[in-house]
């Protein structure tokens, strides 16, 4: 390895940045002792008569140093990012199967014959009505769950028609209401739903993927049971 006779500190911080990106590229790295080899080979082949300042040699120095130990902290960062991404992973995975609270005006009706969540009341109210429309929009079902106080109200649907008749298997419009004084306002609603799978994104995000209902974001998952 060989340094010209004009070479000077920036030259031999340039080489060493650019062996480190080739390093970064799968090419040769330039390690601590390499770098100490261009340094006395720059010694070795300076002008006699214009030898370099030896400020410069201190300030190669001390950038070489500073450059070694951002790239030793980028080092950690991408461990410590690989880390919680693999936390990440297991936290989501763990959640396949599970039944989540999540906000919705769509009900599905499985196997279980049953459709729960939950109506958030903002005020008082003297009665609030849950109405359960099939994918025509017809009412199959009105619930009366009579007064509430501001708050959340949970319900279930038992998967009937007002005759009692059972009904088929399928996603449902559940609308809720509640009545005051202006007249009647229609109400949130969350629903629960089986998490079938769930996708971990590049930027460590979390979304799920409710049966029927498509996917949602966890941070909009009010409840995991």
């Amino acid at each position: 390895m060989s340094v010209s006779s004009t070479a000077n500190a920036s030259d031999v911080l340039s080489q060493y940045q650019v062996q480190q990106q080739s390093s970064a590229s799968g090419n040769s790295e330039l390690g601590r002792g390499e770098f100490m080899e261009l340094m006395l080979a720059q010694l070795k082949n300076q002008n006699p008569l214009e030898p370099q300042d030896n400020g410069d040699f201190i300030a190669q120095l001390a950038q070489f140093s500073s450059l070694e130990e951002i790239q030793n902290l980028s080092s950690t960062v991408d461990d410590a990012m690989g880390q919680f991404r693999s936390s990440q992973a297991l936290q989501a995975s763990a959640m396949v199967g599970k039944t989540v609270l999540a906000p919705s005006g769509v009900g599905i009706l499985g196997s279980e014959g049953e459709v729960t969540g939950t109506i958030q009341v903002p005020a008082s109210t003297g009665g609030v009505k849950l109405n359960v429309l099939n994918s025509s929009g017809e009412l199959v079902r009105q619930l009366d769950l009579g007064a509430s106080e501001p708050g959340v109200l949970s319900f279930s649907w038992d998967g009937t028609d007002g005759n009692g008749n059972s009904l088929p298997q399928g996603p449902y419009s559940i609308v809720a209401s509640g009545s005051y004084s202006g007249g009647s306002e229609q109400l949130s609603t969350m629903v629960s739903a089986n998490v079938d799978s769930v996708s971990l994104g590049q930027d460590g995000s979390i979304t799920l993927n409710l049966a029927g209902l498509g996917s949602l974001a966890l941070s909009d998952v009010k409840q995991i049971n």
